[in-house]
């Protein structure tokens, strides 16, 4: 009897173990697939921008009575504060644009003629506009770029008695040359951006009368901008 039941047994697991492999194999193997990897996204500078800016500027002025004789230089320096509006377009990493620019200034400066030591002669600027063309090399997130075109000043000129300040003459002009410059910009979320701007205007000379002084004085200036900027992007700021 006890061999019957061992017998019936065996049999039964026998059959049972064909059935329980199928179960087995059947059963789907689960792997993990590895993780995608993880693209940092590439800042795109195209677009519209609206910014302001503010910073330093020097004024150099050079006088010469009747365009000959030298009555000496000086730098009228100052602070200014502005805003520019401009198109960006990216290729690949380079960054073509073209911007304008307006800004107020407190330029002033004199020093004593050395033609005619008993006046002092002055120069403020107070205001200053750009157009330039700009082209630069995208880091990504960081944008190099050098700029060039045209700028406009706003001037007034002075004589003054060495002897007790009395104005003797005062006359203004608004006068055109050229701007080179070269700048670095950081993006710092999508839209924003802020950056730190060098420029340095190449102004025409200008021939400035007075009204009590019998001939004319020649100007010749140049002028170094140091500008901080805050740039807010309109457009796609982010290529796929």
């Amino acid at each position: 009897m006890k061999n019957l039941l061992i017998l019936t047994a065996s049999i039964a697991l026998g059959a049972a173990a064909p059935a329980f492999g199928a179960d087995l194999a059947g059963q789907p193997v689960n792997i993990k697939a590895p993780p995608f990897p993880v693209v940092a996204p590439i800042n795109d500078w195209s677009g519209y921008y609206i910014g302001l800016n503010g910073g330093w500027g020097s004024s150099h002025n050079c006088w010469d009575f009747n365009g000959g004789t030298s009555e000496g230089c000086h730098n009228s320096t100052g602070g200014t504060v502005g805003g520019q509006i401009g198109y960006r377009w990216q290729i690949f990493k380079t960054v073509y644009g073209i911007e304008g620019q307006g800004n107020w200034a407190d330029f002033s400066g004199s020093n004593v003629s050395s033609a005619f030591p008993a006046d002092t002669i002055g120069t403020k600027t107070d205001a200053f506009g750009l157009l330039t063309g700009h082209v630069g090399y995208a880091f990504n997130a960081v944008l190099l770029y050098a700029k060039g075109g045209a700028a406009v000043t706003s001037n007034t000129y002075h004589v003054n008695s060495v002897a007790n300040g009395t104005e003797l003459g005062r006359n203004n002009d608004v006068r055109w040359g050229g701007a080179l410059g070269a700048g670095a910009e950081v993006s710092l979320t999508p839209n924003w951006s802020v950056g730190l701007e060098y420029d340095h205007l190449f102004m025409q000379g200008s021939n400035v009368s007075f009204p009590t002084a019998v001939g004319f004085d020649r100007v010749h200036q140049d002028i170094d901008l140091v500008t901080a900027r805050l740039n807010y992007r309109f457009g796609p700021t982010l290529a796929k």
